[in-house]
């Protein structure tokens, strides 16, 4: 394992990011026209941490995101990897700088098996056939889909896809992960199975992980600090017992749900 994962991850442990290694955000905004959908957020992702980003519909997260991705531009701000500025970078080039995305939809080459949809990324990082196809048979075991690998994507359940989006993107072998609503449509069990995915990253793979997700359940259980918007800003950003206890958080968010999600242990030590 090398320093800069072992320093994150006992970065994650004391959940205080020291910014050696992160994704970092600094006072982005973005305004189209007259409104301004995101007015000076800042947000770290420390190497071998869960962040999960949530809000209320109309938050900000997307478009937020959208700028740590390559896809929107910041009217003001910069975006960091391990202290490399990428703002200006494209999609694709930030991905060679470590940052890799998954979406709501699964987005698979449906007509390809699972094996050969994870080699297509693995490819690209890999230019040996043999190095490539070792790497999916190692990310077919981490993510537990050895069982599906000659399945045909389309054919796949939906929490199925979700698994195979997300292992597709760890062929990449990223620094960072950035997860859209990964288990919007997927019942309990499927969100628990993915969970499991999830919460390994770290400790499998060193990646920080930027989570942006509804499901509190998921969110409380997964992550180890959550950062939260409202109107664009950033409202709160703690610890996920933290957050529960946040009044300006219940009234804004979680108030809208019937209960407050309990925060339970993660499944794995850290």
């Amino acid at each position: 394992m090398t320093q800069a994962v072992v320093h994150g991850l006992r970065n994650a442990q004391s959940r205080e990011p020291t910014g050696v290694g992160s994704l970092v955000a600094r006072n982005v905004s973005v305004r189209f026209g007259e409104i301004t959908a995101v007015e000076n957020v800042s947000l770290e992702v420390a190497a071998g941490e869960i962040l999960g980003l949530i809000g209320p519909n109309g938050a900000g997260k997307t478009t937020f995101v959208n700028v740590i991705s390559g896809v929107q531009r910041p009217t003001e701000g910069s975006v960091h990897i391990a202290g490399r500025d990428i703002t200006h970078l494209s999609v694709a080039a930030r991905a060679s700088q470590g940052l890799a995305r998954t979406f709501q939809s699964a987005r698979l080459f449906s007509a390809l098996t699972v094996a050969e949809n994870i080699e297509v990324y693995a490819s690209t990082v890999r230019s040996r056939r043999d190095d490539a196809r070792a790497l999916v048979a190692e990310l077919l075991e981490a993510s537990a889909l050895q069982h599906v690998a000659n399945m045909r994507a389309g054919e796949l359940p939906q929490g199925l896809e979700r698994k195979v989006a997300l292992t597709r993107s760890l062929a990449l072998e990223p620094s960072h992960l950035l997860l859209d609503e990964p288990a919007a449509g997927l019942d309990d069990v499927e969100t628990d199975e993915l969970e499991k995915l999830i919460s390994s990253l770290p400790q499998k793979f060193g990646c920080g992980v930027l989570l942006i997700e509804h499901d509190m359940r998921l969110i409380m259980r997964a992550c180890h600090r959550i950062h939260v918007l409202n109107y664009g800003k950033t409202l709160c950003v703690g610890t996920p017992d933290e957050v529960a206890a946040n009044a300006e958080v219940k009234a804004a968010y979680l108030g809208s749900q019937k209960t407050t999600p309990q925060v339970r242990p993660h499944r794995r030590k850290h």
